[in-house]
């Protein structure tokens, strides 16, 4: 019993050294790190959480794919993170801790080999260049830390509006702060505030006979971050909107 207790002694202050050497405190969980697409990103430009271009959209290929416990059916889509590779020989020596955003869906697998996104495990599947900013390619998987992170994005929130008469679909992105959107609301000249419902990810809607009161009008939206935040941005979109046009609000 003292020989194990002392080789668990010695495994947590290898542990915690490296830790230290990363700069890390407390509030770290435990996770799994994998890489999907390529040097250039492709594959990593769209997906679930509904974004159409991560690097058009400001987001650049500092981004990752959560397993099912994260995504939590699309409301993690924007939050950010803080990932740190650890205990593994395949860590890069001094890489410290990278810094990406939630903009896709790591599915659940059947192949017994490889059951990283399945339930109830914390997996990250990176874009190629962040997984090889913190491990060797040759790792495949690699044990990490990682923490929630304030987002920092560039200007203010942005809108994207899309659907068509009867349908009003705004993309919600560039999002900073908390970074996770709970509520969007919008507001015309001719209407009070309106609480849109979530259609996917960082997509917003609404529908119905609400619509035709948008349309011709200038917008004005209310988001809600996870944490109780909210920024109001009025008449941000003008009279004469056009479907497809993006729009630019205040930010947290």
């Amino acid at each position: 019993m003292p020989a194990l207790q002392s080789c668990f002694v010695r495994v947590m202050v290898v542990l915690n050294l490296g830790m230290a050497a990363a700069g890390l405190q407390r509030g770290w969980q435990h996770a799994t790190a994998t890489f999907y697409g390529d040097i250039n990103g492709d594959e990593t430009l769209q997906g679930a959480c509904g974004y159409e271009n991560v690097i058009k959209q400001g987001y650049g290929l500092q981004t990752t794919a959560l397993s099912e416990a994260l995504f939590n059916k699309g409301r993690t889509c924007g939050a950010c993170f803080q990932i740190v590779c650890y205990s593994s020989k395949w860590c890069k020596n001094g890489a410290g801790a990278i810094r990406v955003t939630a903009t896709n869906y790591c599915p659940p697998s059947y192949d017994e080999k490889a059951p990283w996104c399945n339930q109830p495990r914390k997996h990250f599947d990176l874009s190629m260049p962040m997984f090889l900013n913190i491990a060797e390619y040759k790792a495949g998987i690699v044990p990490v830390l990682y923490r929630r992170v304030k987002c920092r994005k560039n200007g203010g929130i942005r809108f994207l509006l899309k659907g068509n008469q009867g349908w009003l679909l705004v993309l919600v992105y560039n999002v900073g702060g908390d970074g996770q959107v709970v509520g969007v609301k919008i507001k015309s000249s001719r209407t009070d505030w309106i609480q849109m419902e979530r259609n996917w990810g960082v997509n917003w809607q609404v529908v119905g006979d609400t619509v035709p009161k948008l349309q011709g009008q200038s917008l004005s939206f209310q988001v809600t971050a996870r944490n109780g935040r909210m920024v109001q941005s009025d008449n941000v979109v003008p009279k004469g909107w056009q479907l497809g046009k993006t729009y630019e609000g205040r930010n947290f």
